[in-house]
């Protein structure tokens, strides 16, 4: 095979190589080093370099081999300096036979190249895109090693020169595009922080902020919507919202509570009735659905629909039409349903106690609330605007101090906003001053009635701590203490885990964590003794 053959299959090896390399990753340092390998083990290359532009003011390496990284930091060239800096000023390639007999060559990396009685040659190509100059290419390798023109040389680097700009130009239009994207991201989440409230709803913390996107975006449609959260998040509020903000908002809103009503108060008061329906139907009567006629109907605590009632229920949502109670006329409604619940449904359609259909029906559009206890960070703000209406209400001038609000962030809240407005309008109208103390909480002084009510509330199962076994024989006869994982807290929890977990809630007060625990003092005391727990002083 000639020599000529030779060269040009190894220039089509090692363009094709490179056209990988380059097309593999958005990494430019790693691809382009890569690059610089291939390009000198098919061409016997000792070094190479990509310089570009930088600062518009002078070039600088981004990728090399054959040199050390402080030879590399030391490679700078204004425009125009230097070998380097004469290609990439006047876009032609240039060759050195041997850079010691060069003065233009400034070795401005300081790399040791010259070695007794061996010529070291420089090749360098532009690197363009377009007729734009961006850069240079550059190789060395010791004279001997040359073996032919450097024609073919320096036909190659301008071809993977070409290569290496199309590449550089496509990641710089990729970084840019990146930086855009995250510039209108970071706008975009300014702007919808405030965007994105409603009306009556108070809520800063990232959980509603999600919750009021999901609002904002199922708003204006026509799909039926389920509200999901404890009792006590504010289901209904939202529900209202979601009608204010849809285009039937000048229309009826019209709320029925499912668990209050029997199933058939419940279909008498969804359906309406016709006069001598029952005893007692004196006169025709029109439904919540007919009163809803072009607005919303929001169904509260939907879960606790009986299974008999959920088929008819199941054929207005897919028909939008039904029959009055002892009627048989068929009515026809346009009504966009909100539906709401605290159970768990996925579990009652398990059970048979909810129908699958049913639940598909109402599970279009799914809001989660979240419980107080997870938004803690709209604590102060709701305390806030409930002193705030209780002095409106009340015409009285009633504050807070930061330590009492710090307790109030930091209660657990089972109840949600139902209770923090209870306990925060009982302790502001018990008040002896006009301004509320720490001393002025209830649960400071364990005499807090939710706390009451919530330690019997079943929490699905119940952990109990033996007594020490170091007790004393009359302290013995007390009875296994008993406490409910009121934090939800996994019941894989250890029973020392525990400890710590209640201690650490109370700021490691005993007494606090005693009552968090459903546990008398002397009992918490023996507790910790038991399980080697060092109370932390503060």
């Amino acid at each position: 095979m000639s020599s000529l053959q030779t060269s040009s299959k190894i220039a089509l090896i090692t363009v094709y190589e490179i056209g990988k390399i380059l097309s593999s990753s958005l990494n430019l340092n790693k691809t382009l080093r890569q690059v610089l390998n291939v390009i000198a083990n098919h061409l016997n290359m000792q070094r190479g370099m990509v310089c570009v532009l930088q600062n518009a003011v002078d070039l600088g390496i981004i990728a090399s081999i054959g040199f050390t990284e402080e030879e590399t930091t030391r490679g700078r060239f204004a425009i125009g300096e230097g070998v380097t800096g004469r290609i990439f000023q006047t876009g032609f390639p240039a060759v050195i036979p041997n850079v010691a007999h060069e003065p233009l060559f400034l070795n401005r990396t300081g790399a040791k190249r010259l070695i007794k009685d061996q010529a070291i040659s420089f090749l360098g190509v532009p690197i363009k895109v377009g007729r734009e100059t961006i850069g240079v290419l550059s190789f060395e390798r010791n004279a001997a090693d040359h073996w032919h023109g450097f024609e073919d040389d320096l036909q190659l680097l301008s071809m993977v020169a070409s290569l290496i700009g199309q590449t550089i130009s496509l990641n710089q239009q990729v970084t840019n595009d990146r930086e855009q994207l995250l510039q209108e991201k970071s706008r975009l989440q300014k702007e919808l922080g405030g965007k994105y409230s409603l009306d009556n709803v108070v809520g800063q913390s990232k959980r509603m902020q999600e919750v009021f996107a999901d609002v904002h975006m199922a708003a204006p449609g026509k799909s039926t919507i389920l509200l999901r959260g404890e009792s006590g998040t504010g289901k209904e509020v939202i529900a209202r919202s979601i009608h204010f903000l849809s285009s039937r908002k000048n229309k009826p809103f019209i709320k029925v509570n499912c668990a209050a009503l029997t199933e058939s108060l419940l279909e008498s008061e969804l359906f309406g009735h016709e006069k001598g329906a029952f005893t007692g139907a004196t006169q025709d009567r029109i439904g919540r659905f007919e009163q809803a006629h072009g607005g919303t109907l929001f169904l509260d605590e939907i879960g606790d629909v009986s299974p008999a009632f959920q088929v008819k229920l199941l054929r207005v949502l897919q028909e939008r039409e039904f029959e009055r109670v002892g009627g048989n006329s068929t009515i026809k409604v346009d009504v966009r349903l909100i539906c709401a619940t605290n159970r768990n449904l996925e579990e009652a359609v398990n059970k048979g106690d909810f129908r699958s259909d049913l639940y598909f029906r109402i599970n279009v559009i799914s809001i989660h609330l979240p419980p107080l206890r997870e938004r803690k960070d709209d604590i102060p703000l709701l305390v806030e605007k409930i002193i705030a209406r209780f002095n409106r209400d009340n015409n009285a001038r009633v504050g807070i101090t930061p330590e009492a609000m710090h307790v109030l962030s930091n209660c657990h809240w089972p109840g949600n906003v139902r209770e923090l407005e209870n306990c925060v309008e009982r302790f502001a109208t018990m008040s002896r001053t006009n301004l509320i103390r720490e001393v002025d909480i209830p649960c400071q002084t364990n005499q807090c009635l939710s706390s009451t009510l919530w330690k019997y509330q079943p929490t699905g199962g119940v952990i109990s701590i033996a007594p020490v076994a170091a007790a004393p024989s009359h302290l013995s006869k007390i009875p296994e203490p008993e406490y409910s994982n009121i934090d939800d807290e996994p019941l894989s929890q250890t029973e020392r885990e525990q400890l710590i977990n209640a201690m650490e809630k109370s700021g490691w007060v005993q007494a606090k964590a005693a009552r968090l625990l459903n546990l008398t003092p002397r009992q918490m005391g023996y507790a910790l003794r038991k399980y080697n727990i060092e109370v932390k002083r503060f």
